[in-house]
Order: C-alpha cells, then sequence, then structure tokens
C-alpha cells in the first residue's frame, strides 16, 4: 500500500484521464476484438496462439483470485481512495490483476512474433504501461500487477516455445481440446464448490466461470474448425475484410446483449454466453462468411 499511497500523491486530473485511456487496453473487449481481427482478416494462425495464451492465462488467473481472494487496495485500507472512473471496471478479487493479464497476454507475444527492435520495445512498454495504470488507478497493489504479469509471461512462452505443436500438429488435436475442456471444467467446479461452502459470493464464482465458459468455447471451436471448416482469413479485398470483422463483431455485441436479455443473468447463462460468444468467434461466423465467400464465387 506504500507505494498506493505515493502514486496517489502525484495524481493530477490529467493523469488520471491519461491512465484510464492507457488502462482500456487491458479490457476484454479490446483483446477480443484484436483477435477478432487477426482470426477473421489477417493471421489465424497467430490469432490462435493468443487465444491459447489468453484464455489459459484467464483461467489460472480467475482460480487465484478465488483461491487467495485477497480484497481491493480500498477494502484493503478504508483510507486509501482509487480514481472515480476506474471503479465500474473493478470487478472481483484484487490479486492477481485481471487488466495485466490480458494485456500481457496480447503485447508479450506480439512483442515475441515481430522482428524490429523498436516494435519489440513498444509492445513490452505497452504491457508495463497498462499494469502501471492499474497501480496509478488505485485498483491493484504491485503484488497484483506483478505475479499477474510474471504467470502471464511464463505462459505465453510455454505457448510460443510448443505453438508448432499447437497449430500444426494434428495428431494431438484431441488431446490438447481435452485437456483445455478438462481445466474449464475444473475452474468452473472449484468455483462452485467455494460459492456452496460460502467461502465466496455469487460475483466472484460468476467471473471464474465466465472464464471456464470461454475456455470451453475456445476448446469446441478450436477443435471443430481445425477438422471441420479451416477457413481461409485471406479471402476477400481489404474493404471487404473491415466490413466482415465490423459486421460480426457488432453481431458479437448484439448475441452478448440479446443472450442476457432472454436468459438472464444466472452463473450458468453467463457461462453458457461466453461459451457461445466465442464459438461465434471461431467457428460460426467464419462458416458463414466462407459459405457466403463460395457462393459468390464465378464458375
Amino acid at each position: 500500500m506504500t507505494f498506493l499511497w505515493m502514486l496517489e500523491g502525484i495524481r493530477t486530473p490529467f493523469l488520471d484521464r491519461f491512465m484510464q485511456f492507457v488502462t482500456y487496453f487491458g479490457q476484454e473487449l479490446i483483446i477480443i476484438a484484436v483477435i477478432c481481427a487477426l482470426y477473421w482478416c489477417a493471421d489465424k494462425r497467430f490469432a490462435y496462439l493468443l487465444g491459447f495464451t489468453y484464455f489459459t492465462a484467464g483461467l489460472c488467473v480467475q482460480t487465484l483470485k478465488i483461491t487467495f481472494r485477497i480484497p481491493r487496495p480500498w477494502i484493503l485500507d478504508p483510507e486509501f481512495k482509487a480514481v472515480e472512473s476506474a471503479l465500474p471496471a473493478a470487478t472481483g478479487y484484487s490479486f492477481p490483476s485481471g487488466h495485466t493479464q490480458g494485456a500481457t497476454c496480447l503485447f508479450f507475444p506480439l512483442a515475441l512474433r515481430i522482428s524490429q527492435v523498436w516494435a519489440k520495445v513498444l509492445c513490452v512498454l505497452a504491457f508495463l504501461c497498462i499494469g502501471f495504470s492499474r497501480m496509478y488507478l488505485g485498483c491493484h497493489t504491485p503484488k497484483d500487477v506483478m505475479v499477474s504479469m510474471t504467470l502471464s509471461i511464463l505462459i505465453s512462452c510455454v505457448i510460443w516455445r510448443y505453438r508448432d505443436v499447437l497449430l500444426e500438429d494434428r495428431r494431438y488435436l484431441q488431446v490438447i481440446a481435452a485437456v483445455l475442456v478438462c481445466l474449464s471444467l475444473a475452474a468452473a467446479a472449484y468455483s462452485l464448490l467455494l460459492l456452496k461452502d460460502g467461502a465466496i459470493e455469487t460475483r466472484y464464482a460468476m467471473d471464474c466461470c465466465k472464464a471456464a465458459g470461454a475456455g470451453l468455447g475456445f476448446a469446441a471451436g478450436w477443435y471443430i474448425e481445425r477438422t471441420k471448416i479451416d477457413f481461409d482469413p485471406h479471402t476477400g479485398s481489404i474493404p471487404s475484410k473491415v466490413i466482415r470483422l465490423l459486421a460480426g463483431l457488432a453481431a458479437a455485441l448484439l448475441l452478448k446483449e440479446s443472450f442476457s436479455l432472454i436468459f438472464g443473468s444466472s452463473i450458468l447463462a453467463k457461462m453458457s454466453e461466453y461459451f457461445i460468444l466465442v464459438l461465434w468467434v471461431l467457428v460460426i461466423y467464419p462458416y458463414i462468411f466462407s459459405r457466403l465467400l463460395s457462393r459468390n464465387k464465378p464458375l
């Protein structure tokens, strides 16, 4: 808390707005939008690598959150005040930082992939700045940020090291999908067990179950797409790819909002919602535009 009090002492209205802008790049919406853009329009292989990194690290972070159950800084020290604009996105327990995990899982693999030194430096600075913004805004302690960053880097390095096995070798498709399914189901079962025992509240169990639903969707979608669809993201002109991306994102947002209205906000409903959303990204939407493109091809 000493470091957070020091940062609180240098806050200004301009820095508050700037750090709030920086922290947006660690939010779920931004990460998923980048993965969609790569997956649907540019580089399916690298999008899969980001997906493996992001969803695996997300399961780990959410499981750690409900295991250690460390409160937010303003609960640890009632006299401490976070920046007001950052509070709506600061849900769940404090340790480890979910924003830092998302940012690191996006920008660290990008740093590994890019060959230019200046671009690598920018990517590293990006997730470091996002991690710092979480502390400046008062949402996380240095321990929350450093553990999340370290865990995400380790997972990124492991997945990068074995990327050919994950993305090229079809012999292990079923095994890898089964492992992801088991990890996701284990995280969901663990959170529901803690909820039943009264160790955590419903909202904390829901965050973990949403990550589990996304993990299940990724496992199923990755396996189905690799074995049944295998679409090509490079088809179409640049304007058509832009339209494809915007239409897909708009449909995903509509699906998310309508799903909540129809099925409510129970734990099972939210878990199913994230499962369907990831399936939309990986399987349903690629299948739709692949079919449309095939129909428009000249004979």
